[in-house]
């Protein structure tokens, strides 16, 4: 970077991170503290939960990948990344269904009283991985945008925007990461805006939404993907199902419905910026959004800069947030060291430190982005049948373990290449990834269902003899 670049970045994160910390609300209790509520106890009003959803989701590593995939597959890849934002929509509505049928105040709570207390203790296991890859996989693509992996401006960057959002998490915790996400909603629709400024016209309108073909081998297999796991996928993230408790039930569920539809027009939009680099023949280099800014000049890599950091900001500050929540609130009720009452704010900022500092190792350890989520929704497979039909039970711990192990199996033998070939479906990039999944949910499902066809069988033969 030179001068002028090195003042407009380095500018603008200071300014953000001022900005952010000044107008963040400070929680007073705890309740405002662990589930957003004001200092009078009121629950978030509607539209800051739905803006607080749908900017929280909008992961900085997410909007990259979605442009990427526009630049490989055109609109089928954007589409397909963009379908994982309406499971939004069917996590809102079963959480609807637990809280208004279980009366559960929380998905620990919900899994305890069916399946047991040690399905809720993998269940933790699971959220508390998928929360500490957020940190460090948001605080490096921000780094991105001011050097590369090695240089100090990569990682003096990371770190300062860690510092920022630490600062006013630890002021409000979800108080103030709901309240600013209403602030970066409204920062990130405008700069996506700027971008479709300089990119729209550039492109002939008709070849911009028809570059690409539904095939198997043309992205079409990821959009199968995410279709099957939108059943699964959202419950492992607190960030958002956290979201699911603090407010009415119908209140919640419309906040769910408007942000999954609104997160999905987003993302697809923002897609467009790879398809843009694939029209061009702009090389994407993993990251194509950093690649078309470069390529319009500084204005277009600024706003890219500028999407980047309110959607990494959005999801870091609540996941500080879960993090503390989760460990401070519902591991201990799982252990039964804990009543009701909620535990001090000390004890969630405590957490909130820690994670901040431990959550950023990988990023020094040069792990690759992608890797953050790539297996994450594969290995989680199993929690499809737990919540779709969990109504077909009143306690059985043996169907969520079959489930849920069997699908964590599955998206580790994945991982390291022990799938049989015969699995895949097509011939494209993600055919593994689709065959897994396809025939990984129905064996879930079968292994689910098995304790309660046993029981049933066990009962009519008892019955038989009893006869």
């Amino acid at each position: 970077m030179n001068f002028t670049e090195a003042s407009l970045f380095w500018g603008f994160l200071v300014v953000y991170g001022v900005v952010m910390y000044v107008l963040s609300p400070k929680s007073r209790n705890a309740n405002s503290f662990y589930k957003g509520a004001d200092d009078e106890g009121n629950p978030v009003g509607q539209w800051s939960l739905t803006a607080s959803i749908f900017i929280s989701w909008i992961f900085a590593k997410s909007v990259t990948n979605a442009a990427n995939l526009g630049a490989a597959y055109g609109v089928t890849g954007g589409l397909a990344y963009a379908s994982y934002w309406l499971s939004i929509p069917v996590a809102g509505y079963i959480i609807y269904l637990i809280r208004t049928q279980t009366g559960a105040r929380s998905l620990q709570e919900f899994l305890t009283s069916r399946f047991g207390r040690l399905a809720s203790l993998a269940f933790a296991a699971a959220i508390l991985i998928r929360l500490y890859n957020e940190v460090w996989s948001n605080t490096a693509v921000v780094g991105g945008y001011f050097g590369l992996p090695g240089e100090w401006e990569y990682y003096g960057a990371a770190m300062l925007f860690t510092v920022f959002t630490l600062a006013y998490s630890l002021k409000g915790g979800l108080r103030s990461s709901i309240f600013t996400d209403v602030i970066q909603t409204f920062v990130f629709v405008f700069f996506v805006g700027a971008v479709l400024f300089l990119i729209v016209p550039a492109n002939d309108t008709s070849a911009l939404l028809t570059s690409g073909e539904f095939k198997l081998n043309a992205g079409f297999d990821l959009l199968l993907v995410a279709l099957l796991q939108m059943f699964s996928y959202p419950f492992h993230d607190p960030v958002l199902t956290d979201r699911g408790f603090v407010n009415k039930e119908k209140t919640m569920l419309k906040s769910f419905v408007v942000a999954g539809l609104l997160g999905f027009v987003a993302v697809f939009i923002f897609s467009l910026v790879g398809v843009h680099a694939r029209l061009n023949g702009i090389e994407a280099m993993g990251n194509a959004p950093a690649a078309v800014g470069q390529s319009l000049g500084l204005a277009a890599l600024f706003f890219m800069s500028v999407v980047m950091m309110t959607s990494a900001g959005s999801t870091l500050d609540s996941t500080f947030s879960s993090l503390a929540k989760s460990l401070a609130v519902d591991l201990p009720r799982l252990a039964k060291r804990a009543k009701d009452r909620l535990p001090s704010v000390r004890v969630g900022a405590v957490i909130m430190i820690v994670f901040a500092f431990l959550g950023n190792l990988p990023m020094f350890a040069g792990t690759d982005i992608l890797k953050a989520t790539t297996i994450s929704g594969t290995m989680v497979m199993g929690l499809a049948p737990v919540f779709l039909f969990y109504g077909f039970t009143r306690w059985s711990p043996w169907s969520f373990h079959l489930s849920f192990w069997t699908g964590l199996g599955l998206g580790l033998l994945l991982a390291i290449g022990l799938i049989p070939s015969s699995w895949a479906i097509g011939d494209g990039a993600y055919n593994m990834l689709l065959g897994v999944n396809a025939y990984g949910f129905l064996i879930c499902t079968a292994g689910f269902f098995a304790p309660l066809v046993v029981r049933r069988l066990a009962g009519r033969t008892l019955a038989t003899g009893e006869a």
